[in-house]
């Protein structure tokens, strides 16, 4: 179903695994994506190819780049994705989100060092460019885990943790993340996670920016299917401007603002969704850490 395909959106986790397995020590990594958005559909290849034809159409386009980078990754490509992610900062330099892409895909291609030096430096640039930067910030707690600081990573994993949205994709594994490396080290984490609670009274965030865009029935989904793509893209467009045309009427309406944040993210238009985002916080001044997490969720530039 292309229709539904180009409506997904990938949701997205941190996960560990165990890099080391030394007789006399052991090391935590990481190895999912924290941030990543983009297309998802049945067929990866497909999405590969149509993001290959878009940024050899304009190889000047940073977000094109940073999406094929995305699809690598997903597909397991992580050499692929690093190269496309270098292509990315290299035209966008001031995006952190860009940057600490890259790091995590260089970590992921590398067969033996678990934090290459340009990983390493990649999410330093992220930081200095958002100190908020949650990827970033847990990949450089690997590095400390990796440098036998094991109290020090663990310290920034639960600074990181107060600072995680309740509900973030990323929470439940981060916490497993702490409780594994205090174990392994004998470092005892049960009060400290205990003690950290959720930042946020808002809803959990991902409920509204991973989930179905409302719209069509089941049968015009079915009949979309048979269009033309030029012909699905333009239901799909119509669908998003009238989420749109309805947002400027009900601009109150939060759920509806993160519906289209991410449905601009997804058409891979994220100065439309950044300008819908700075929108919403306008029109609702009471919800902008939801909208700030909630836009952070789908890599909407400027969140």
């Amino acid at each position: 179903m292309a229709l539904i395909g180009a409506a997904g959106l990938a949701i997205v986790s941190v996960g560990y695994n165990v890099w080391r397995d030394r007789p006399q020590e052991k090391e935590i990594a990481a190895s999912a994506p924290f941030a990543a958005a983009g297309q998802q559909r049945s067929d990866p290849e497909s999405v590969i190819r149509e993001l290959q034809d878009r940024v050899g159409a304009n190889p000047n386009d940073a977000e094109g780049w940073q999406m094929l980078g995305w699809a690598y990754f997903e597909s397991g490509r992580h050499s692929d994705a690093a190269r496309a992610y270098r292509r990315a900062v290299k035209l966008a330099p001031d995006n952190a989100t860009f940057w600490s892409s890259l790091g995590e895909a260089v970590v992921m291609a590398s067969e033996h060092d678990p934090m290459p030096k340009e990983a390493a430096d990649a999410f330093d640039k992220a930081i200095k460019l958002d100190p908020k930067e949650p990827r970033a910030r847990y990949f450089l707690a690997v590095r400390k885990d990796l440098a036998k600081d094991h109290e020090g990573a663990i310290r920034d994993w639960l600074a990181l943790l107060a600072d995680t949205p309740p509900g973030a994709p990323w929470e439940a594994d981060l916490r497993r993340t702490i409780e594994q490396v205090g174990k392994i080290n004998g470092i005892d984490v049960t009060e400290r996670l205990a003690a950290v609670k959720p930042t946020a009274p808002h809803p959990p965030i991902g409920s509204v920016a991973t989930a179905a865009i409302p719209g069509p029935s089941r049968e015009q989904m079915q009949a979309a299917s048979q269009l033309p793509k030029g012909q699905q893209d333009a239901m799909i467009e119509g669908m998003v401007s009238g989420l749109e045309a309805k947002l400027k009427a009900n601009p109150g309406n939060v759920d509806g603002w993160i519906m289209l944040m991410r449905s601009r993210m997804t058409l891979g238009e994220a100065a439309k969704a950044q300008a819908a985002f700075e929108a919403a916080r306008k029109a609702n001044p009471g919800q902008a850490g939801r909208l700030k997490d909630e836009a952070r969720v789908l890599g909407v530039p400027g969140a």
